[in-house]
């Protein structure tokens, strides 16, 4: 009986906002395997006495990043964690979308600007500003030129926190189309989603924002598709990758580019996709089998 550990966040004092962690932990358990929901930043958490770590919803990492690298570093060396502490590094901060370009595959134009750079803000059409190290569309904004003063007052907040920020062009495509997550795991496709601008003009960088507006199941189309497929290709070690997500917009030509690929602790929507339920049961059972 293969023995595994959800790991996620203390939502303390408020509720978890992870819908998936029950529907997950009973179909384990019917499954055969020992599984328990564990807080990644508990201190008498035995990681030793699991087969197998999965990070499924450690939505406070961001706020927390060193502590939460070094954690998955520790962990590792004690059961195997999924997704590999390197991989989880890598991707955790955004400057990965450059290793994504250098190796071919589209992604969304962005340039950084970390503390003591000079801000170069766009003059010419509406952009926006969030940090590299961010979830849930914290520290995210959209402006216009017109915005300029504010935007450099959202840089400076970020800066005082020693937060690299990242500015990327608006992409109008998301009003028509969307954006689309495509959710892998155990190695294939595993469904897709679509929700709606997260993003409105006027709202403050700081506001609390709707992460998954008018979320729906999407028939991702064999361009999104391979798309998706070139970003893993070009994971480093991505070999070994449980689960990904990757967020795909439509660019000016109306081709897929990658906003954003989530490989730390991507919301796998299975209330939107009760069907998936079993398949990431069955890879999860296997990959702590094999640990």
């Amino acid at each position: 009986m293969p023995r595994v550990a959800l790991v996620t966040y203390d939502p303390r004092p408020e509720p978890s906002k992870d819908a998936d962690l029950p529907v997950l932990l009973r179909a384990l358990r019917e499954a055969g395997a020992e599984t328990e929901a564990v807080y990644w930043d508990d201190t008498d958490a035995d990681w030793a006495a699991y087969d197998l770590a999965v990070i499924r919803s450690t939505w406070d990492y961001s706020w927390r990043a060193d502590e939460f690298l070094a954690w998955t570093q520790k962990c590792a060396t004690l059961t195997r964690l999924a997704n590999p502490a390197e991989v989880v590094r890598w991707n955790a901060d955004k400057r990965y979308l450059g290793d994504l370009a250098g190796a071919g595959v589209p992604v969304v134009s962005t340039s950084y600007i970390a503390p003591g750079d000079t801000a170069h803000l766009p003059h010419d059409h509406e952009y926006v500003v969030k940090p590299t190290s961010g979830a849930g569309s914290r520290y995210a904004a959209r402006y216009t030129p017109d915005d300029h003063d504010t935007a450099v007052r959202h840089l400076a907040r970020m800066h005082e926190e020693g937060l690299t920020a990242m500015v990327q062009p608006y992409m109008r495509g998301i009003d028509v189309s969307g954006e689309r997550a495509l959710q892998f795991f155990g190695g294939g496709l595993l469904h897709a989603s679509r929700k709606r601008a997260v993003l409105t003009p006027g709202t403050a960088y700081d506001a609390p924002k709707v992460a998954h507006p008018n979320l729906e199941p999407w028939t991702p189309t064999p361009s999104e598709r391979a798309v998706a497929e070139r970003a893993l290709a070009a994971v480093p070690d991505g070999a070994e990758l449980l689960y990904a997500r990757v967020d795909l917009v439509d660019g000016a030509d109306g081709e897929p580019r990658v906003m954003e690929l989530e490989l730390v602790e991507p919301n796998l929507f299975l209330f939107l996709h009760p069907g998936s339920v079993a398949g990431v049961v069955e890879a999860i059972v296997a990959a702590a089998e094999c640990s």
